[in-house]
């Protein structure tokens, strides 16, 4: 872990059930649910409902992107993230600064996978940021992808490379040929499927600094992360080999070990999607660590609201817990984790600031 205190010093996101991150936490804490039936149609010729940002509330395509003639889920993703991006950089709006991201993108590709570094630069066009093309880094790793760069992003605040780092995800899983793939693979949730998911969009980001640097450049601190830790699941949803859950108890003994919470945990932070498969695994993870869980700790699983945002959902849950802690109405410390349906797993444990 950090020598020093590694902070949460900015939040921003834009999901199916809001435009902000204030927005987003009240709806979500009201559990106000925003899915809907769009046109497509799935193999049975009925409407998949997906949890999807309203297009009005997002900018347009920047020209020169526009000339460009991207898929339709590539400009939507940098649509959604140039939203996110403005209200997590709000911190920084007087202070030109090159940044580092660590971006979670889709696991789940369309007729073509985004190109992740050609991906970044549009970002920085579309958003307006400077990011710093040696450090930043964009995963196709899914909903783990955002929680895991924790690591790395501790590692160049902790060396000096940076004196902020940018972590994230974006993801839209409203895409013809992505809704059909995973309608073929009987996991959309419908009338005749309960273990299934609701489709959904969004974008969150979380900056990340040293208590020093957040000291010196007088920003205030929403939270503290305590620790992070990143596994595999062997058994994975697409995996030959058997499911035992493993991967996300593993995960929990590595954090617990590199960072034993200073009390009980109070709130988790999941990214059930309404699939039994995620239930089972935490339950595995949570035996097996039990005495590190308060006996009355609350479970949040919001994809009941907006659906499964995919890449976005890790950073999404990390900035729910965060506005939790920072406004009182969840306990601390919270875990945070994610599993992606390939296999990595990603968890981190928020508290107050000190």
């Amino acid at each position: 872990m950090a020598c020093q205190p590694m902070v949460v010093v900015g939040v921003g996101m834009v999901s199916p059930i809001g435009l902000s991150l204030a927005e987003t936490a009240a709806s979500a804490r009201a559990r106000i649910a925003r899915l809907r039936e769009i046109e497509w149609r799935d193999r049975r010729f009925e409407p998949f409902i997906v949890g999807a940002v309203p297009d009005d509330g997002l900018p347009e395509l920047e020209p020169k992107l526009q000339g460009l003639n991207l898929q339709y889920r590539e400009a939507r993703l940098l649509r959604l993230a140039h939203v996110a991006l403005e209200e997590v950089l709000s911190p920084l709006a007087d202070k030109n600064i090159v940044l580092p991201l660590l971006l979670g993108l889709p696991e789940h590709h369309t007729t073509k996978p985004i190109n992740a570094k050609s991906f970044l630069d549009k970002l920085a066009h579309q958003a307006k940021v400077r990011l710093d093309p040696k450090l930043s880094v964009a995963a196709p790793k899914g909903r783990a992808a955002g929680l895991m760069a924790f690591r790395r992003a501790n590692v160049i605040l902790e060396t000096g490379e940076a004196e902020f780092v940018l972590v994230g995800g974006v993801d839209s899983l409203i895409d013809l040929y992505v809704l059909g793939t995973l309608d073929m693979h009987g996991r959309i949730r419908n009338e005749i499927n309960s273990d299934g998911f609701s489709p959904g969009e969004g974008a969150a980001f979380l900056l990340l600094t040293l208590g020093t640097n957040a000291q010196k450049h007088s920003l205030k601190p929403l939270a503290q992360v305590i620790g992070y830790a990143q596994g595999q699941e062997a058994g994975h949803l697409y995996a030959e080999e058997p499911y035992l859950g493993e991967g996300l108890a593993a995960t929990f003994a590595s954090l617990f070990a590199e960072a034993p919470p200073p009390k009980p945990i109070g709130c988790v932070y999941c990214s059930f999607n309404g699939e039994r498969y995620w239930g089972k695994e935490f339950g595995i993870a949570r035996l097996r660590q039990s005495d590190q869980f308060a006996p009355d700790h609350q479970m949040e699983h919001p994809a009941e609201c907006f659906g499964d945002l995919g890449a976005a959902h890790g950073p999404a849950l990390a900035a729910l817990a965060v506005h939790g802690i920072q406004q009182g109405y969840r306990r601390e410390p919270c875990l945070v984790y994610a599993s992606s349906d390939y296999g990595e797993r990603g968890a981190i444990l928020l508290s107050k600031s000190s």
